[in-house]
């Protein structure tokens, strides 16, 4: 049987959410035609967590019997029999899964992975950049912007950022993910600490012009024929914005599939497979947006996206009327 390694943790903020993710995922995988093994990775630090052979349970291995992965070959030494893993389902959130660190690893030692490359998912996951690829496209639009470096920031910033993309705006790291070091600036003088904030989280900052309208998200991965969107949805928040307390602990609602009209439905699902092939994405993706009487206006990709049994793209599935555990058999095959 062919051996899959889910990894999860991070050496991010996310770290707690990518094992929620990664453990589902690997719980989801089919034990009938796979080996299923779990990695924990976090700062350089790769053991395995649990198993499952032959369709048998799972088993956790103690914390102090857990093998080591071996990094010359991706390999690690299980019940004294040493398994060399066929294939990685990446789901770390955050560096080094998400932004081409691992994906690079994993290439280089020749282990296919779920997901993007490693270019690609560099690009995606800095917010900027993305935006960058997809700022003179005509199939979606972007909210102004403003790049900061950490230490490059000049005196007259805040006033600058308000008078060219006003009130409220947004100030983010433009490499994290769970809407950490987010938050929606509403008056110049809330600008400065909002800055260093988004810089606890990482060395470089976007701050974004805020854009009023309905926040709905698609997925879309590849079938082994073609590119294939999953159903909408809206995502409603009892907060300011969908951040970390609404993402995780209860304080939004997501609607499954949206109640949207067939041909915003339509236009969301072609415009994330055109951003999909455009970008040159592999696997799954999740892209979200804003959707407004101007147009749509695009807000990120998410190349590892939330798969908690509560997570958004699980609902799409779902909704889809597909089984996670096929669903998860075909991005395995096709990736």
């Amino acid at each position: 049987m062919k051996s899959v390694v889910v990894i999860y943790g991070s050496d991010s903020s996310e770290w707690e959410v990518s094992v929620r993710s990664g453990e589902f995922t690997a719980s989801q995988i089919d034990g009938m035609k796979y080996d299923v093994y779990e990695m924990f990775a976090r700062f350089g630090e790769w053991t395995l967590v649990a198993y499952r052979r032959n369709g048998s349970e799972r088993v956790v291995i103690p914390e102090g019997e857990r093998p080591v992965v071996d990094k010359t070959d991706f390999s690690a030494v299980v019940g004294g029999q040493k398994v060399k893993f066929d294939y990685a389902y990446i789901m770390q959130h955050g560096t080094p899964g998400e932004n081409g660190l691992m994906q690079g690893y994993l290439e280089m030692v020749g282990v296919p992975h779920s997901g993007c490359d490693a270019f690609v998912a560099a690009i995606t996951f800095d917010k900027f950049s993305c935006k960058s690829y997809l700022k003179d496209v005509d199939f979606v639009k972007c909210a102004d912007d403003i790049f900061i470096r950490k230490g490059e920031q000049d005196p007259g910033l805040a006033s600058k950022a308000v008078e060219r993309l006003g009130l409220p705006m947004f100030v983010k790291p433009t490499d994290g993910g769970s809407s950490f070091g987010v938050t929606k600036v509403k008056t110049v003088d809330d600008f400065d600490n909002a800055m260093e904030y988004a810089f606890s989280e990482g060395k470089t900052v976007m701050a974004e012009a805020a854009i009023n309208g309905r926040e709905l998200t698609c997925a879309v991965y590849f079938n082994g024929t073609e590119n294939v969107a999953l159903p909408v949805i809206e995502i409603l928040t009892d907060n300011e914005f969908f951040d970390y307390e609404a993402k995780y602990n209860g304080h939004s609602k997501e609607v499954c599939p949206a109640h949207i009209p067939d041909a915003l439905r339509d236009e969301i699902q072609e415009t994330s497979r055109k951003i999909y092939a455009h970008l040159g994405c592999s696997g799954l993706v999740r892209v979200d947006y804003i959707s407004t009487e101007e147009g749509l206006y695009f807000l990120e990709v998410n190349t590892i996206p939330g798969m908690t049994s509560a997570s958004l793209v699980p609902q799409m599935v779902r909704a889809a009327g597909l089984s996670m555990t096929d669903f998860l058999t075909t991005v395995i095959e096709n990736s």
